[in-house]
């Protein structure tokens, strides 16, 4: 129970030589990197992030979709422009989430662009809160071959679940993953392996065992305790875990608060991954939440000219200079424990 074995297998019975010998060089490009103090690369991601919308059904606190507080534009992923990146792509790459801001679920046309890329041999995944999984559209997601589903739960009761997941129904997301469940059972598909993410915040910190519970009730594949990210937490806040070992943070001695990382100078994210976001903008990873480094656009280039290009390899090489003096990597999950 609660196994993540499964879903590795089947991961790694998606790769294929080409595939194997690709990640090989990125990782040997890392190292290399780290050790010379140059920015190395040779081959192409192992990973890409790709956002199917920036669209959200939810106000969460600390998420800019939730907030409405992007200031880059907003819209939906639209088929050329993603079939253009996976054609590229697909020899290649191993693993692709549909995910970066918003609800996935919003784009009606997301599930074909999973079978799309599941057809390609591609592994998939997707994140969301859930509230769009009724039985139809639980079959479909069954029928796309989606490897993986992960399914945001930050509470086992409405009131708890709400003071983070503003304006969610708990029943909705306990109905969706009923959904799922049932179909892949009435369908005989060992996929998508289902998580149950729960973010860790004050809240709702009280309620991890019964997480574990109710998830074993409802036969979810697996669960995650994930630490949140908090915007502004030097002055601490109110969703702050008490509980230390679940959160990114460590209270100083005069009452302030800092991220436990290093921040040393290099980071695995630049060399083996990235995120596009739904207009074509390549930026380099998640926590570029408003497309600030942008570092080329899809739109007007390929993959391949972006990703080996003069601004991307500048990125890596400051990267590798100071890593404290780039802004979205004050606050990053790289050196930092994510998983509780």
């Amino acid at each position: 129970m609660f196994t993540g074995l499964q879903d590795a297998l089947n991961l790694a019975g998606k790769l294929t030589a080409r595939k194997s010998w690709n990640a090989t060089q990125v990782l040997s490009g890392y190292y290399r990197s780290r050790i010379t103090g140059k920015a190395v690369l040779s081959a192409l991601p192992i990973s890409v992030a790709i956002e199917p919308t920036t669209s959200c059904n939810l106000r969460c606190p600390e998420c800019p979709s939730g907030l409405r507080s992007f200031t880059r534009p907003t819209g939906m992923l639209k088929d050329d422009l993603f079939k253009k990146v996976i054609d590229e792509l697909a020899p290649t790459l191993s693993y692709l989430i549909f995910y970066f801001q918003g609800e996935p679920y919003l784009n009606p046309r997301f599930l074909d662009m999973v079978r799309y890329t599941a057809d390609k041999g591609i592994y998939t995944a997707t994140s969301t809160n859930a509230h769009y999984l009724d039985e139809a559209l639980a079959r479909t997601t069954v029928q796309s071959s989606l490897d993986r589903l992960i399914i945001s739960i930050d509470g086992t009761s409405q009131d708890t679940y709400q003071q983070y997941r503003i304006g969610g129904n708990l029943d909705k997301v306990i109905e969706g993953t009923k959904n799922i469940i049932r179909m892949k059972k009435e369908l005989k598909s060992k996929t998508p392996h289902v998580i149950f993410q729960f973010l860790v915040v004050r809240p709702n910190e009280h309620q991890i065992p019964e997480v574990y519970t109710l998830a074993k009730k409802l036969g979810v594949d697996q669960v995650l305790l994930k630490t949140a990210q908090i915007y502004d937490y030097t002055r601490g806040s109110d969703l702050l875990p008490v509980q230390e070992k679940y959160s990114r943070y460590k209270k100083n001695d005069d009452g302030t608060y800092t991220i436990k990382n290093n921040l040393d100078n290099h980071c695995w994210k630049m060399w083996h991954s990235c995120v596009i976001t739904w207009d074509g903008k390549v930026v380099p990873c998640c926590f570029d939440k408003d497309a600030n480094h942008v570092l080329g656009d899809l739109t007007q280039e390929s993959f391949r000219q972006i990703w080996f290009g003069d601004k991307y390899r500048q990125f890596r090489s400051s990267l590798l200079q100071s890593r404290k003096e780039i802004e979205i990597c004050r606050n990053c999950t790289e050196g930092t424990k994510v998983w509780a």
